[in-house]
This record gives C-alpha cells, structure tokens and sequence, in this order.
C-alpha cells in the first residue's frame, strides 16, 4: 500500500461521519451481550432490581429516546452545515467533518441505543438483566449532559472568530511541520531550471486533481538512497491537469513502471485543497470570510476586522521564519537532494490582503486595521519581506485615497487602529508620497 493511499485512508477516516458511530454501535452490542452472560454472578440488593415488565418499558423507553435524540443531533448539525455555507467560508467544511466532539456524540448515543436492545431481546419472565438495565439509565443521563455540552459548545464555536481561531491553530501547526520537513538536510525550496539538463525521469500523474499532501520525508529517502536530484514541480495546493510531469529526477537513478508508481504514491491528489500541509489553505478559508462579512448582503466589517487579527498573527509567523539555509542555490555538489517549489512571502501577503482591501475599501474600520496590521509586520518581519510590505502599504495608500479622497474622513481613514475603530488615538498617516 502506497504513503498516498495510506493518507486518503487517514483522511477518509478522519473526515467520516459515520465511522465513529459504527465503532460505537458495535461496541455498544457487544457489551450488551457480555452483560447478560455475566448477569448470573452479579448479585444486586432489591432496591436495584427490576420486574420484566419494567425492565421492558424502561429500555423500550431508552431505546426510542436514543433514536429520536440521534435524529434531533443529526438536524442540528443540517442546520449548522447551512450555516457554515452561508456565513463562513464552504472551505471550512472540511474541518466540520472531522470535529470530534459531534462524532463521540453520535457515537455515544447510537451505542446506548444499541446496548439497550441487546438488553431488551433478552428480557424473559424468568430473566431480568438488573445490572444492564441501570447501567443503561445510567447511559441516558451522560448522552443528555454530552447533547448539552455538543450544544453549548456549537452555540460559542461557531463564531466567525472562533472559525478564526481554530483555522490560525491549524496553521501555526501546518507550518510547522513545513518548516521542520525543510529543515532536513537534503531537503530544498527552490526551483530548479528545466534547461540545465535532461531529466533521466519524469513522473506524471494519472488524473486531474489538487496536491493535498507530499511525503517529503519519503522522497527525499529515496533522492539519498539512488543518488539522485527529485524536483517536485508544482506546489501543494495546486490544482493539475491530467498527464502534466509531477517529478522530475535527475541522475543515473533506476528508472521504470515500478518506480514511477513508487514515486507517484508519495503525491497525493484529490478533489480539492486540505489544511494538512497547506498553511495558506487556512488563510484562504479566513480571508473568504471576510470577504463574506463585506459583501452588501452582510455588512459586517467588523468581523472582517477580528479575521484580520488572526490573519495577522498568521503572517508574522510567516514572515519571520528563516528558511534561507533550505534555499535551492544550485549546488553542483549536491547530488542528491530534494528541491520543492513553495509559496513566496510576497504570494502570501498578497492572498491575506487584496480581497480584503478591495472588498473592505470603502469601510474605515477595515483600512485602519489593515494599516495597522502591516505597519506591525513591517517592524517585525525578516528584512528581506519587508519590501512586500511596503509595497502593500503603497496600494493601501491607493485603495484609501480613491475612496476617501474627497471625504471628510480622509485623515481618519488614514489612522492605523488595532481595533478598527476604538483603540487609543494614532497620528494619522501620511500617503506614502508624502512621508
């Protein structure tokens, strides 16, 4: 079995909604059956033992219960999913599939349900399983106070900036393990020119589809063990057409179906972008929503005001991590290595910002945190990407002087605020002309 078809099992798994209930239905089952097997050693005082006519009820009554409160779950989270297409980006759906919270509730209450029908077929006139039937009670009471935190926790999770919040987490982890994967010695970021030579192999893919996740770990195994250069030639995230080259290896490294399909099973393909090694993936979903909140049908800025916050965050992280010691130079010494394209600062800063700020121009609170945001990274972020900041700060410059040029409120467009609108006092900014 491939590493790619080992990651879409994983993913599969991870994202399904109906593989944890199974698991719980089977072990609800089970455990129901070895209960009545082991009901004989039990001994329980009067107080805890029930006629068969009660036994019957009660766990007719369970099993009805569990069924009606699995259906009302099951609506909840219909509507939830109409709400996360309407008010938050439909990328982020990929990340409600795997929330652990709703699986182990459905879990939790289709495994009640099952155990207490296993319970209920082996009631008899001279059998009643006591032990069973309480600890079905029992089972009730933790699916009600489980249904009330699913609840609770929805009510206050799905907030923009709490989708905000976990997307930034996802990020920061993302990336990471990017920065981790490009810090291995023969691993490289960088482009290598197709004219240089002749490549001894190339690997196309079968299908069209979106690279969804590389194991870089594993082909720069195989690059060191045969000797070879290994250049990925398109990014994570990207979408490619069928039969266009995937790998290009240069070197006298073996060559043939087999180690196409070898090479061909680290990449993995699917039908759009996941969060897994994609850290602009996480961006994307944050900057379509505030794209959403800034459409004329919502009207929000400020929600588009609390993303930038996070948006924010996000790329300090970004643009002050040190990656020039994994950069692709060149290196006729190095022979076998490696070297994968990845997104530029200047990519990333542009994808954080230009919906935003076309969108959101005509909202003061939105330019003023923008500013705010991108006179914070030019300060902090690597020397190197601060030209890109600048340059941001220009359009920015732009963007407000032909929308408030002629207004009133021109020099308050012009205020870098953290808040938006509310934060202490700034000297308002000058055109980058004129500074």
């Amino acid at each position: 079995m491939s590493w790619a078809t080992r990651f879409r099992l994983r993913q599969s798994v991870r994202e399904s909604l109906w593989v944890l209930p199974l698991f719980g239905a089977l072990v609800g089952a089970t455990l129901g059956a070895i209960e009545v097997r082991g009901e004989q050693s039990f001994h329980l005082p009067a107080t805890l033992t029930y006629s068969p006519a009660t036994a019957s009820t009660l766990l007719s009554a369970i099993v009805g219960s569990m069924a009606a409160l699995t259906g009302f779950v099951v609506t909840v989270t219909v509507l939830v999913v109409q709400m996360l297409l309407s008010s938050f980006s439909a990328r982020y759906m990929r990340l409600w599939y795997r929330d652990w919270m709703l699986k182990s509730l459905l879990a939790l209450l289709v495994g009640t349900l099952a155990f207490s029908f296993a319970l209920l077929r082996r009631v008899e006139s001279n059998f009643v399983p006591n032990l069973g039937v309480s600890i079905a009670g029992g089972l009730v009471l933790v699916s009600l106070l489980g249904f009330v935190v699913f609840l609770n926790r929805y009510l206050h999770a799905l907030r923009p900036v709490a989708v905000a919040v976990l997307v930034s987490g996802y990020l920061h982890r993302d990336f990471a393990r990017s920065t981790a994967a490009l810090a291995l010695p023969d691993v490289f970021w960088g482009e290598l020119d197709a004219a240089e030579s002749k490549p001894s192999l190339v690997v196309r893919n079968v299908k069209a589809g979106a690279i969804q996740a590389v194991h870089v770990r594993g082909l720069a195994r195989w690059a060191r063990e045969n000797s070879c250069l290994v250049v990925a030639r398109y990014r994570i995230g990207d979408f490619i057409p069928a039969g266009v080259p995937l790998l290009e290896v240069y070197g006298a490294g073996a060559a043939g179906p087999r180690v196409e399909r070898r090479l061909r099973g680290m990449i993995v393909l699917g039908e759009e972008r996941t969060i897994d090694q994609d850290p602009l993936f996480a961006i994307r979903i944050m900057v379509d929503i505030a794209d959403l909140a800034l459409s004329p049908a919502v009207n929000n800025p400020t929600t588009a005001v609390q993303v930038l916050d996070y948006i924010g965050e996000a790329l300090r992280v970004i643009g002050t991590a040190d990656l020039s010691g994994s950069r692709w130079t060149g290196d006729p010494s190095v022979r076998s290595a490696l070297v994968i394209p990845v997104r530029s600062w200047e990519d990333d800063l542009m994808l954080a910002t230009t919906e935003i700020r076309e969108y959101g121009s005509s909202s003061i609170q939105v330019m003023r945190r923008m500013r705010a945001m991108l006179e914070e990274l030019n300060q902090e972020v690597r020397p190197e990407n601060r030209a890109a900041v600048e340059d941001e700060l220009a359009r920015l410059d732009a963007t407000v002087a032909r929308h408030f040029g002629d207004s009133v409120d021109l020099d308050r467009a012009l205020t870098p605020d953290e808040q938006g609108i509310g934060s202490r006092s700034a000297r308002a900014a000058l055109p980058r002309g004129h500074r």
